[in-house]
């Protein structure tokens, strides 16, 4: 079993990645090879799946990834190509606060997925998904607790959140999630 390969890149393709230590190239099937890059070290979370006919290395740039990507292939009628569709967006918050708000819209945006897939996804995941805090959580608690104090509503705020650019300082993401909550109130 594996859990990490750490190597340097040889090769990027649309699905996958190759990458090779001590004289062994690693095919990896990762949701957004193009973010990798040639000759570049990289520590891969890799989930080796094996079922009747396919034997694969998935790979991640974080745990976090690796983590919910086994939880999506576990829910009923997720695969592996499905998972890495929505796992390509590089956004975990968002897709945990999807599934807490029962968006069905959000996750039916996702190659494979469907209104029926979505609602089984919510089903087997709702409330039993943890992310780790990133260093993006203390900002958006801070801007959390500044649109609680102006009076706005937590399932409003946290729609608000998932949607704000977390590169922003805090007062900037404040201005734009108070414009947000703004033309939503409209």
């Amino acid at each position: 079993m594996y859990a990490t390969i750490k190597g340097f890149v040889t090769m990027i393709e649309p699905s996958y990645i190759v990458v090779e230590n001590q004289g062994i190239g690693y095919l990896i099937l990762t949701p957004n090879p193009f973010s990798y890059q040639i000759k570049s070290e990289a520590l891969i979370y890799v989930h080796h799946y094996v079922k009747e006919d396919i034997n694969a290395l998935y790979g991640f740039k974080s745990f976090e990834a690796k983590k919910m990507f086994i939880k999506l292939i576990n829910v009923s009628g997720i695969g592996p190509k499905s998972a890495l569709s929505i796992l390509a967006s590089d956004r975990l918050d968002d897709l945990v606060q999807a599934i807490e708000m029962a968006d069905i819209v959000y996750l039916k945006k996702f190659p494979g997925i469907g209104p029926k897939s979505a609602q089984q996804i919510i089903l087997d995941l709702q409330g039993k998904i943890q992310l780790t805090p990133t260093e993006q959580q203390p900002k958006l608690t801070d801007v959390e607790e500044a649109l609680v104090a102006l009076g706005y509503k937590k399932a409003d705020i946290k729609k608000t959140l998932a949607s704000l650019d977390t590169s922003l300082t805090i007062e900037q993401m404040i201005k734009e999630a108070l414009k947000k909550m703004m033309r939503s109130h409209e």
